[in-house]
């Protein structure tokens, strides 16, 4: 299976917009990359499609609880293995999804940010088989750099 293959049977498109080929290539080649495309102009695809192409699980960094419920929603509708970690579950829900995802039970798995802050998440992000990490929001990777590379805000301009 490709990319445009991918495209079709899930989302349902044919073609993809300016920028979504040559992003999603680079990231299924292995290479680190950053797209900026404007709100509404499929940057989650971007992502998404090369998780479903990678073995393992895409580990996706997004402070918007709604907009992972939103993501993580569709993506079960079209019948993707996705679920969500933020601060809405419950421990038994979060237990559950742990369990899961030890078991590869997901492709894409959505987190805020300060799941990276525990040492039980972290234990886990060891022990799983990532291919991917994505941060959803510009603003994560400046607090993602400051936090864990020790710099200063003013150090990463995006």
């Amino acid at each position: 299976m490709n990319a445009l293959t991918i495209l079709k049977k899930y989302y349902g498109y044919s073609s993809f917009r300016t920028g979504q080929q040559e992003l999603i290539d680079a990231v299924i080649a292995g290479k680190d990359v950053v797209g900026i495309l404007p709100t509404g102009g499929g940057k989650s695809l971007c992502y998404q499609i090369p998780a479903l192409l990678l073995e393992g699980i895409t580990i996706v960094i997004s402070p918007l609880i709604s907009l992972m419920k939103d993501q993580v929603d569709t993506l079960k509708e079209y019948g993707i293995k996705a679920e969500l970690i933020n601060s809405t579950l419950s421990a038994t829900e979060f237990r559950e999804i742990i369990f899961n995802a030890k078991q590869g039970a997901y492709k894409i798995l959505y987190i805020a940010p300060e799941r990276l802050e525990t040492d039980s998440f972290m234990e886990l992000m060891e022990i799983l088989p990532i291919s991917l990490v994505a941060v959803d929001e510009a603003h994560c990777v400046s607090q993602l750099y400051t936090k864990y590379l020790d710099c200063k805000q003013n150090d990463f301009i995006l």
